[in-house]
């Protein structure tokens, strides 16, 4: 029996009792008191006994282990150092009576009681356990295995299932021998045990798996001989307990359920060999669970005859639905279906589980109503931004026709056409719900429509898939509207997906269709369905079909905009975006009308980046539509130049945003159109780059800057008058923006706005290029982000070509640029250049980077061989590799001399180009031919190569920026940055012709150097440059 309540537990319960009173300033005081008695010493045991009390009414008991009350306590006062620790620290003497109290109160006969002491125990076991608490887990294990002691099981299994969580992989092996038979017994026992008990240890048996799994990798002998014991057993318990049919009014049996599916999905995630010689043992008990489960979901959701099953409760208090029990299921037949050795297993049944598949994709009633009534929600769940039943269904036939090719794809046609003749059944026979099923037809056709034309397209497959998709959609465009809303937003949706397939009639019968869709006031599904063929088929619709309707299609998107928001406004931004270019000359008659509506969206939406950029993306639309450019600039450009002169008075995002627009104007715009905007809003632009401290705002101008050099080119300079003072503010822009004290977040870009400095006014840089490289290594060294490094090393591997073709002049200017914690610049920009260059993106910045390392190597510098740098990462045996291991034991390097990692890095290069032309499939001439080596522009490598080692006595870095700027300035007229990039001469450079002639020319040089460079290559590496040297 319970010991009486002494003084201080006595006060204790008073003031617990006071916080539940019902007057404000009584509660308020009893909780200070609570609070100031949480800093005496034994407050902590204090609560314990109380709530281990069975003499103390159970309210208080309960309140006194309330979840915030004793975890709160435990994080504040348990260990000292803790983020959350608040003096003074609990006693080790008090720690101990609270381990004594706990553990024997698992088993008391109230559930909310059990559960928060084993809270508590978790709680505390995360500071004490293992090595403070040694006794923890041998008592739980002793109290599972009473039998008569029920309560304790439910307790000891309710600690075992919330501290599964954090068992390790140094606590599982050796936990597992001793705990698992335990565990096996409460789950073979149904006569003994409650479902929620044989749940709870299901729960403790995946967390288990999932441990093992993550240490199969490594050890995975061991593993494999710690599931071996359990893989007999468990496989036949599973399949005990999924053969029975699934009832639709038991909760408790879906929990069991979905705990078998977690354990069966890691079984084949992490040990697929282990369990396909035993998966016949479990495979028609799996079925039964799937087909038992679709009776029970068509009756209580898709057609709604019985409860539905939501917002029910298991035995534990927690809320169970069907919905996600299935998706449970498909995810494990998903994740069965992507394993090769257990695809052949189940492959005799796969046919059978399309069919019934797609009975699952059909729609419930609860989502009939929600999306009948909001557009946004059918939009999101038809993009899969919601998990659903019918996502994850889809998601299975995805896997499905993926894993099993062509002859599975046709079966997926044949059980489709088995659905829709079905529906077409139900429909005479006068069932109002048949329109589901072949909805769900075309759903599942949809889900695999890329695998569909794929597989037409590759003759992969027998059926006829234009005659078939015809035929199928032709008869639902003539179904009344109004009844079924649902089945033509998917006829359009299909139509959409297969517009590439589907026949020319067909295509142009549904374009007139949705026109006429989004100009009626009918139900929202169906305009989203008409939005989504219209933004599909405009684009390749013949002119002569599209000009007749695109008026009243503009007019009516327009009056769409004004209604849509979140989800539906993206739908309708793509569609109008196709619509204005479909348009042509006709578009310029509704720019007044579009424009505007467009502008305020933009505004309105400018902190939604996603929004945001949609908008812009349908106003370069109109600038790029005939006769609009001119309209729309100046529609713009007053309130865009107003916003930069008084860029603090702006909502958040507005000036950011501005900039976009600005750069967006200035691509591919004519001359004209470029000084007007400067004019406007140029010197504005260099202020904000000059003063602002918005990251945002500084990354946009930057950009806005690039793009008005790449517009405007050199003539730039002259258009205010002063050559001269514009050249020095452009100068002061790219101090900031290198400045290394600034946030790196805010230099972002300026790597590319320094190229554009560089390409467009080389006599300009000429005088500056020392001081631009000091600033562009100061910035690099301060630097916080890796990309911003990148794009600086861009520049400098630019500057490399520039001082071509006596590349040592370059490496000398480095050298006598002093740089902190380095002997000098050039040792600095290696050391990061070298490790950097694998996270280089883009195809231009790679071949910048990678032929201007071979520059440097070719240049025989007697550098290279003076600077060392990382080399190879030296692996650890040492197993699994956690955050604490890391931080004791740091990746550790060689080191090796420069000249060999540039060539290390050359043959990774090289291994990387000879594996995408084995990849490369479509025959193109990108990097084609191993033996051909371009000489175009200058970047042939032969000339490189040669011109590198032999002295120059000139000044060639004004002649060589010169010749580039020739180069860009006589384009064609697209400035655009992907046209500038475009015509760099290095950007025609074919990297495996490149490389090739390098590795071929060092190699017939100096093969001596050639030879012993090869030593620092990995095995990979030298198979490479064999490869190329031996031709």
């Amino acid at each position: 029996m319970a010991s009486p309540a002494d003084q201080d537990q006595t006060w204790l319960i008073d003031c617990l009792t006071a916080t539940l009173d019902t007057s404000r300033e009584v509660r308020s005081f009893a909780e200070a008191s609570l609070q100031q008695a949480s800093l005496q010493p034994g407050y902590g045991a204090a609560l314990t006994k109380i709530t281990v009390n069975k003499d103390i009414p159970f309210g208080l008991r309960q309140i006194s282990f309330s979840f915030e009350i004793i975890c709160q306590f435990i994080k504040q006062h348990w260990e000292e150092g803790e983020e959350n620790f608040i003096y003074p620290v609990v006693s080790p003497e008090e720690k101990r009576i609270m381990h004594q109290l706990l553990l024997p109160s698992l088993d008391d006969p109230n559930r909310k009681i059990r559960t928060a002491i084993s809270m508590a125990v978790v709680s505390i076991a995360q500071y004490d356990w293992p090595d403070d608490w040694p006794e923890l887990l041998p008592f739980l294990l002793k109290l599972i295995s009473e039998q008569k002691t029920i309560n304790g099981v439910h307790g000891a299994l309710k600690c075992l299932a919330l501290l599964s969580g954090e068992l390790d992989d140094t606590l599982v092996p050796k936990l597992l021998p001793a705990l698992y038979p335990r565990l096996h017994s409460i789950i073979s026992a149904p006569h003994l045990y409650e479902k929620s008990l044989r749940t709870k240890a299901l729960a403790i048996v995946h967390s288990c798996i999932s441990v093992l799994g993550s240490m199969s990798g490594v050890y995975k002998t061991e593993t494999a001989g710690l599931m071996l014991e359990m893989v007999n057993s468990l496989m036949e318990q599973f399949s005990i307990i999924l053969q029975p049919p699934l009832q639709s009014e038991d909760p408790d049996e879906w929990s069991m359920r979905m705990e078998v599916l977690k354990c069966l999905l890691q079984l084949v995630q992490n040990f697929p060999s282990l369990i396909e010689a035993r998966f016949s043992v479990i495979l028609s008990s799996l079925w039964q669970t799937f087909v038992s489960a679709l009776d029970v979901y068509q009756i209580s959701s898709i057609h709604r005859t019985e409860d539905s099953g939501s917002g029910r409760f298991d035995s534990d208090g927690n809320e169970r639905s069907l919905d996600a029990f299935i998706i449970q299921l498909f995810e494990t037949l998903l994740t069965i279906v992507g394993n090769s050795k257990l695809a052949k297993v189940i492959g005799g049944s796969i046919k059978e589980l399309v069919y019934y598949t797609i009975a699952f994709l059909q729609m419930t009633e609860e989502q009939v109503h929600t999306w009948l009534l909001d557009a946004n929600q059918y939009v999101a769940d038809e993009n899969d931004v919601t998990y659903s039943c019918r996502v994850s269904g889809s998601l299975l036939l995805e896997e499905i026709a993926n894993a099993y090719g062509g002859e599975m794809i046709d079966s997926i046609v044949e059980a489709v056409n088995k659905r829709f003749i079905e529906s077409q059944t139900a429909k005479v026979s006068g069932s109002t719900d048949w329109w589901k099923l072949r909805e769900a037809s075309f759903f599942a056709m949809a889900s695999i429509s890329e695998q569909l034309i794929e597989a037409q397209d590759s003759g992969a497959t027998k059926v006829n898939l234009s005659r078939l998709l015809d035929e199928m959609v032709a008869e639902d465009i003539r179904t009344a509207v109004y009844e079924f809303p649902f089945l033509h937003a998917r006829a359009f949706s299909v139509v959409s997906k297969f517009s590439s397939v589907i026949g020319r009639n067909v295509r142009e019968q549904f374009l007139y269709a949705a026109a006429q869709a989004i100009a009626l006031d009918v139900p929202p599904p169906v305009k989203v369905g008409a939005c989504q063929v219209l933004s599909q088929v405009l684009p390749d619709a013949k002119s002569e079909l599209v000009q007749p309707h695109i008026m009243c299609i503009l007019s009516s998107l327009i009056d769409l905009l004004k209604q849509a928001s979140d989800e539906t406004l993206h739908l309708v931004l793509e569609t109008l975006q196709a619509a204005i270019k479909a348009g042509h000359e006709l578009s310029r008659s509704m720019e007044p009308v579009i424009s505007p509506v467009i502008l305020d969206v933009w505004v309105h939406h400018i902190s939604d980046p996603f929004i945001s950029i949609e908008a812009l993306e349908v106003l370069e639309a109109i600038k790029d539509a005939p006769g609009c450019m001119q309209p729309l600039v100046s529609r713009i450009l007053p309130s865009i130049a107003s916003i930069l002169e008084n860029p603090r008075n702006q909502p958040d995002g507005l000036l950011a945003g501005s900039f976009d627009l600005l750069t967006m104007i200035l691509k591919s715009a004519p001359v004209e159109v470029v000084k007007a905007v400067f004019d406007r809003c140029f010197n504005s632009t260099i202020q904000v780059v000059l003063e602002s401290d918005d990251h945002g705002e500084m990354q946009n101008a930057t950009e806005c800057l690039a793009a008005f050099l790449a517009a405007g080119k050199h003539e730039l300079l002259s258009w205010n008058g002063d050559p001269s003072f514009t050249m020095k503010r452009l100068l002061d822009a790219a101090s900031r923006l290198l400045d290394p004290n600034l946030e790196s977040s805010g230099s972002l870009f300026v790597g590319n706005y320094v190229l554009q400095l560089i390409f467009h006014f080389p006599s300009e840089m000429a005088f500056h290029i020392r001081e631009l490289v000091a600033a562009v290594v100061r910035r690099m060294q301060s630097s916080e982000i890796a990309g911003l490094k990148c794009s600086l090393i861009v520049v400098l591997a630019r500057l490399v070509h520039f001082s071509s073709p006596d590349v040592s002049q370059f490496i000398n200017l480095l050298l006598t640029v002093p740089t902190k914690d380095h002997e000098n610049s050039f040792s600095y920009v290696m050391s990061e250049w070298t490790k950097l260059q694998g996270e280089i993106q883009g195809a231009y910045q790679i071949k910048v980077t990678t032929t201007a390392l071979a520059l440097l190597l070719s240049s025989r510098h007697e550098e290279l061989v003076k600077v060392n740098v990382n080399g190879h990462l030296i692996k650890s045996n040492a197993g699994i590799t956690t955050r604490s291991k890391a931080k004791l034991a740091p990746d550790q390097w060689t080191i090796i001399p420069l000249h060999a990692k540039i060539f290390s890095l050359l043959s990774d290069a090289l291994v990387e180009t000879q594996e995408q032309i084995l990849d490369d499939d479509s025959g193109s001439d990108e990097d084609s031919d191993w033996e051909e080596v371009l000489d175009n522009n200058g970047c042939g490598l032969q000339d490189l190569l040669y011109q590198s080692n032999v002295p120059s006595k000139r000044n060639s870095s004004v002649e060589h920026l010169n010749a580039m700027a020739k180069v860009f300035n006589e384009s064609d007229g697209d400035n655009s940055e992907e046209e500038l990039v475009k015509d760099d001469p290095l950007n025609e450079t074919k990297l495996a012709g490149f490389l090739t002639q390098f590795f071929l020319n060092l190699h017939d040089m100096d093969s001596s150097l050639f030879d012993h460079l090869c030593q620092n290559l990995t095995h990979a590496q030298r198979i490479a440059v064999k490869k190329v040297v031996r031709k």
